[in-house]
């Protein structure tokens, strides 16, 4: 016969919960102990699972950009960016102009924390969301055994979660030791159907840390490419001149300027890097010079350049600026109507130099209507890209 009094209520802890049970044998008669006991043997299980420790930040290094922490997420924008690296970077940013394009690039440094005594971590990152334009703009990464400062150091992320970028290698680092790694994106010079001009800040990189004693992953956060202001890929055009080799020195002054130094309608005495051409009333002076057109993210493939002659000789019936694919010629005198300049190529392409020949014709008249002294004129060229 059961009587409520044989029965004692004990209330324990639940991380006591071995005491529990054996109060709970000693009182109960037998038949029903199988139960309780079952229900005991669940409270033991629930008490003291098994956990994963550890964390991560992701900090700014000195004068680099700081991802802004949401929740446990981070997110930022690289602003305004292009593939020439025309203008400057948003601040925190290193910007590097290469052959093919441009890459913006920030280091910043991983510090692990809450890991068993004597684990160490390991860090990896893919591209978990790529761009809306992944070919217009491609995220770099540089691990920490890299040189994140420089270029050099940094490659394409991958974009498998199954085989990520190694950011903390093997062995890997301890809680509360910094190491230096960096994230960037390298814009390519891409034109025609590649080509990609706008916003586009979808993309997202996921950080998976791993504890390598146990090889556990313990936790995980990502960055986003958004902010202010908006993630924004700028269609870009540059245009220079240079000098050619064998021709006269174009001086890189606030505009571009080059002397023909002593010249006369006999042809006598050219300066250095000046060749002379026979014309009808006078004598060609000619030098070769390099024009060298780049731009990206346009429609087209190809540009034009022109010429203008915006501020004329003061004595234009003795001086006249003429233009020519070659040394030899044939000479065409350029325009000096900003409203129809004198084409010299339809078919830049980027990046793609090209040699033009700068004539000077001096006239061989004599009488009241010649010149001799200094004088001067400006030439403007324009690179147009549809």
């Amino acid at each position: 016969m059961m009587r409520a009094r044989c029965y004692e209520k004990h209330q324990y802890p639940i991380l006591e919960a071995g005491k529990l049970r054996a109060k709970l044998r000693s009182y109960l008669l037998p038949e029903q102990g199988t139960a309780l006991i079952i229900l005991v043997v669940a409270l033991l299980a629930g008490a003291q699972p098994a956990r994963a420790q550890g964390s991560f930040q992701l900090l700014a290094a000195p004068g680099a950009l700081q991802g802004v922490l949401v929740g446990s997420d981070y997110v930022n924008s690289f602003g305004n960016i292009n593939a020439l690296g025309i203008g400057t970077p948003k601040g925190g940013l290193t910007l590097t102009t290469l052959s093919i394009g441009a890459i913006y690039f920030t280091p910043y440094i991983v510090r692990f924390a809450n890991l068993p005594n004597n684990h160490r971590g390991g860090l990896t990152a893919y591209v978990s969301t790529n761009f809306a334009h992944p070919t217009a703009q491609i995220i770099q990464h540089c691990p920490d055994t890299a040189t994140c400062t420089t270029a050099g150091g940094y490659s394409a992320m991958s974009t498998s979660a199954a085989s990520p970028s190694v950011v903390v290698p093997a062995p890997g680092i301890s809680n509360n030791v910094q190491v230096t790694a960096g994230l960037g994106i390298f814009l390519p010079d891409n034109n025609g159907a590649g080509a990609f001009s706008g916003v586009d800040g979808a993309g997202v990189i996921t950080f998976t840390m791993t504890d390598l004693t146990t090889n556990v992953v313990v936790a995980t956060a990502t960055f986003t490419f958004n902010g202010t202001p908006s993630h924004t890929v700028q269609n870009a055009l540059q245009f220079t001149l240079a000098t050619a080799t064998g021709g006269l020195t174009v001086q890189p002054t606030a505009d571009y300027s080059m002397s023909f130094g002593s010249v006369n309608g006999l042809g006598i005495g050219p300066a250095a890097g000046i060749t002379t051409v026979a014309a009808s009333g006078g004598v060609i002076y000619s030098t070769p010079y390099v024009l060298q057109p780049a731009f990206a993210d346009f429609a087209s493939t190809k540009g034009t350049i022109s010429v203008f002659v915006s501020t004329d000789f003061v004595n234009p019936g003795s001086l006249q600026a003429s233009s020519a694919p070659s040394s030899a010629g044939p000479y065409v005198t350029i325009s000096k109507s900003s409203a129809t300049p004198t084409t010299i190529t339809t078919t830049a392409a980027d990046r793609a130099s090209l040699t033009e020949f700068l004539g000077l014709f001096v006239s061989n008249v004599n009488g009241p209507t010649a010149f001799a002294g200094n004088d001067q004129a400006t030439l403007t060229f324009t690179l147009t890209v549809p």
